[in-house]
């Protein structure tokens, strides 16, 4: 295998436990007092069934490229509006809503075009 195979597999990877992390971060604000262990659980679990649904996809994608790179770059996609119009609700500024839609959604839209990539170049070969 190449260097540039090599990247080129384990770049898309990166980027999307990177980011899954990093989404699986907003499940720390369920903590707070005023809510039994139980209730403060629950809301934890229920933050980050997102995550949950792209560790999914990240799976699909590591054994089926094409598929996960289709799914990956769709939620990206997908997701964006209703990630702009919940900030853009919260500070009613249109850049700071708009930094937020890039700041979660365009590495999973990377990724999952580095995934379709990485397919077709194993289909080339």
């Amino acid at each position: 295998m190449k260097t540039t195979d090599k990247i080129l597999y384990w770049t898309p990877r990166v980027i999307c436990i990177l980011a899954i992390a990093f989404i699986s971060l907003f499940a720390a604000d369920s903590f707070g007092p005023g809510r039994t262990i139980w209730q403060q659980l629950g809301a934890f679990f229920m933050h980050l069934i997102p995550s949950f649904v792209l560790l999914a996809i990240l799976l699909v994608a590591w054994k089926w490229e094409l598929i996960g790179g289709i799914l990956l770059t769709a939620a990206g996609l997908g997701i964006s509006p209703f990630i702009y119009m919940l900030n853009f609700k919260r500070s009613q500024s249109v850049g700071m809503s708009l930094v937020s839609v890039l700041i979660v959604t365009v590495p999973f839209v990377i990724a999952g075009i580095l995934f379709l990539i990485g397919y077709y170049r194993k289909k080339k070969r």
